[in-house]
């Protein structure tokens, strides 16, 4: 995201950068969690500058899911064009991605890291945020699955993990997109398997363009020279084109 910003700066444009609810260091701004739907916060934020220009949304990974979720929900009044890196299309296949052993480190990281932030919270709002604890043993949960499972899902009223991804997974909402649509992902990416991207609406809705190269890794894409960050520059030509 600082990449981004600063190049698009670079490019003239005015940048705004959003955190996703309770992250960067807001983890006691508020008194719920995120999920990996949750379009309430960004539109509202953007409904905020409308006005001041045509705004083109840029989401990585879970924020390419809201990104793209938003898109099909706000028509053609709201955003000028999207463009969503290394994004999990389908939130169920890419989870059950992340189990496997090769993604083993992957799958800690993200785990010690949702611990740890809910922690925080619990810290910052007692109130708020102890009562999860109370009927959820957080310290035992091992997968992003089972944090899913057990604290995010319940908590927004999804029910289970698996209704939780079947209703927000942006791949619903694909068909429905009416603006300038850019998916971009690498073939390689270990979290997000490239069969997502077979999803029948990026061929039939002729506003997306999948750009998928063989090599990137997830949300990477570093070149051997520069722009070092070769996304960047990829989605810069893509809205000069537009």
């Amino acid at each position: 995201m600082q990449s981004m910003a600063w190049n698009v700066l670079q490019a003239g444009y005015t940048v705004h950068r959003v955190n996703i609810r309770g992250c960067g260091g807001t983890e006691g701004w508020c008194q719920t969690l995120y999920h990996a739907g949750l379009t309430s916060d960004l539109r509202a934020y953007l409904e905020s500058i409308r006005g001041q220009g045509p705004i083109t949304l840029v989401g990585y990974s879970l924020g390419g899911n809201v990104s793209l979720k938003l898109a099909g929900e706000s028509g053609t009044g709201l955003l000028h064009s999207v463009a969503a890196v290394s994004t999990p299309l389908d939130l169920a296949a890419c989870v059950e991605a992340l189990g496997k052993p090769s993604n083993y480190l992957y799958q800690q990281r993200f785990v010690s890291r949702m611990r740890d932030r809910l922690a925080e919270r619990r810290r910052l709002q007692p109130k708020a945020f102890t009562p999860i604890f109370a009927h959820t043993d957080v310290d035992a949960i091992r997968t992003v699955f089972e944090f899913d499972d057990r604290i995010t899902a319940p908590h927004f009223g999804f029910g289970d993990a698996r209704n939780y991804y079947k209703t927000q997974s942006s791949q619903n909402f694909l068909a429905s997109i009416g603006v300038p649509a850019l998916l971009l992902t690498a073939q390689d990416d270990p979290l997000v398997p490239y069969a997502v991207y077979g999803h029948p609406a990026i061929k039939e809705n002729p506003w997306i363009q999948l750009l998928a190269p063989k090599h990137g890794g997830h949300v990477a894409f570093l070149a051997r020279r520069a722009p070092r960050f070769w996304a960047d520059e990829a989605i810069l030509e893509w809205r000069a084109q537009i």
